[in-house]
């Protein structure tokens, strides 16, 4: 103890004069290590290593750490100057500290590494971004929450899961909406517990940009940056709720501290997509892929799933045919793969290799493929629509209703016109298409609607520029 002050390492509580005191979990670690060795000089690194373990986070993150505990301290008679700066070397704790000896039993001492040891299999589990380990991840942060209700970390734990099971249905008739309300409220929870977790910020702005809350999401990524610059994760976050400029910058800072990353690469690309600058699109697919050649699937960390089939779609736009379908081809080569979106991008990729068959005049195959597409999404409204064209509509199926989206909720304006243009396009009404793509993107709000246009198969607006020449333009400047 520091008079007045009580650091419980065991129980892992800061009291004064017999009162809680509310410190995050990352600066008690810093205070604990302080403490402990209180009058030793303490390098930066070994402070970081205690407050942050394996998280890459840069001196800017211990430094406000260390600024929030000195505020804490200096509302006592102790004072903020009992945690001393030693210029180029690191931090001492000033303060006359007593020892309390204090002795735990095995059995508690297995009681307390039980959560912290739940929450590191829980984290391995999520890194695989695989169905089953991420359902088995959701009840292990449950049970770690039910025996340690305050474990901010658990709260972003959980709140990962679930927005995960949320997106490997998000394309279902019945996407999984109990978990992203779940996943929000614990995402949120894990920000009151620790308003100093970039982890808990750049976990909150996901899940609610999902809700459709876009500007509060990047507010809450931009936040997480802030707290740890130099964690990847967050950057890619702020990335995926981004667009335009922030996005690619966001990507590339992601890059930077993550090289080779896909998923980076795939979201720089999209951002080109939406400018018509297709060859730079391109050039970040080839540079996500590259690490991948001549690599076993079970060597990479993380698959690079749905690069292929941008790239596919990059190709056919550009009446590619043979290299467009080499690379769906091995896009489908993950379908299987248990990842997170592969069910999903299976289904994107056998719908644009339907749209192929069908400009080539082979109806059957064309639905053949588009079948496949709906049998992996149930309800995919462009696969419905090329089956209808292919006169060999799903069992049941209606022309799909534009107005309706396959993931439970209405669909967003500019994708309800886009499935409306591509049934005016193949009725021969590419001027009306147009139209109405451009009106649903001069009444959208900012962000990445519609970014798809450039190299949307069936639409095939490549073909007739003139015609596409203003949705076109709107969206190279919806993504400057």
């Amino acid at each position: 103890m520091f008079d007045p002050f009580e650091l419980d390492s065991s129980r892992r509580r800061l009291t004064a004069s017999g009162e809680p005191v509310g410190v995050s979990a990352r600066q008690l670690e810093v205070l604990l290590l302080l403490v402990g060795r209180a009058g030793q000089i303490i390098a930066k690194d070994d402070l970081l290593q205690a407050g942050w373990g394996d998280v890459a986070v840069g001196d800017n993150s211990l430094e406000q750490a260390i600024s929030s505990l000195r505020r804490l301290l200096s509302r006592h008679p102790i004072g903020a100057a009992v945690i001393e700066t030693i210029p180029r070397r690191g931090y001492r704790f000033g303060a006359a500290v007593t020892r309390l000896a204090a002795r735990e039993s095995d059995a508690g001492l297995a009681v307390l590494l039980a959560p912290h040891r739940a929450f590191i299999e829980g984290r391995a589990a999520l890194e695989t971004l695989e169905r089953d380990q991420v359902a088995g991840a959701r009840e292990v942060f449950a049970h770690v929450l039910r025996d340690a209700p305050d474990y901010a970390s658990a709260h972003v734990g959980l709140a990962n899961a679930c927005i995960m099971l949320f997106e490997m249905t998000r394309a279902d008739p019945a996407p999984d909406l109990a978990s992203l309300a779940l996943a929000a409220k614990h995402a949120r929870e894990a920000c009151r517990l620790d308003p100093q977790s970039g982890e808990a910020w750049a976990t909150l702005g996901f899940v609610i940009d999902r809700t459709g809350d876009h500007l509060d999401a990047r507010a809450a990524a931009t936040r997480a940056v802030m707290l740890e610059p130099d964690n990847w994760r967050h950057r890619f976050r702020l990335s995926s709720v981004s667009w335009g400029d922030e996005r690619l910058r966001a990507a590339h800072q992601t890059l930077t501290l993550l090289p080779n990353f896909p998923l980076a690469h795939w979201l720089a690309a999209t951002v080109h997509v939406a400018r018509q600058a297709l060859g730079e699109a391109e050039r970040e697919l080839a540079a996500g892929l590259a690490p991948e050649i001549g690599r076993p699937a079970s060597g990479s960390r993380f698959r690079p799933v749905a690069l292929h089939w941008l790239l596919g779609l990059i190709h056919l736009a550009r009446g590619d045919e043979m290299r467009a379908l080499e690379a769906f081809e091995r896009e489908l080569a993950d379908a299987n793969s248990g990842q997170l979106y592969a069910r999903e991008c299976a289904a994107n990729t056998w719908y644009a290799i339907g749209a192929l068959r069908l400009r080539q005049g082979q109806s059957s195959a064309a639905g053949t493929a588009f079948g496949r597409a709906i049998a992996h999404v149930p309800g995919h409204p462009m696969a419905q629509l090329g089956l209808a064209v292919c006169g060999s509509p799903a069992p049941g199926a209606p022309m799909p209703d534009p107005g309706s989206g396959h993931s439970g909720r209405r669909t967003s304006p500019v994708d309800a016109a886009m499935v409306q243009a591509a049934q005016l396009t193949v009725a021969g009404s590419h001027a009306e298409a147009a139209r109405i793509v451009d009106d649903a993107l001069a009444a959208a709000g900012v962000g990445n609607a519609g970014w798809i246009l450039a190299v949307e198969p069936l639409l095939q607006v490549a073909a007739r520029p003139d015609v596409w020449a203003r949705p076109l333009a709107r969206l190279r400047n919806r993504a400057s």
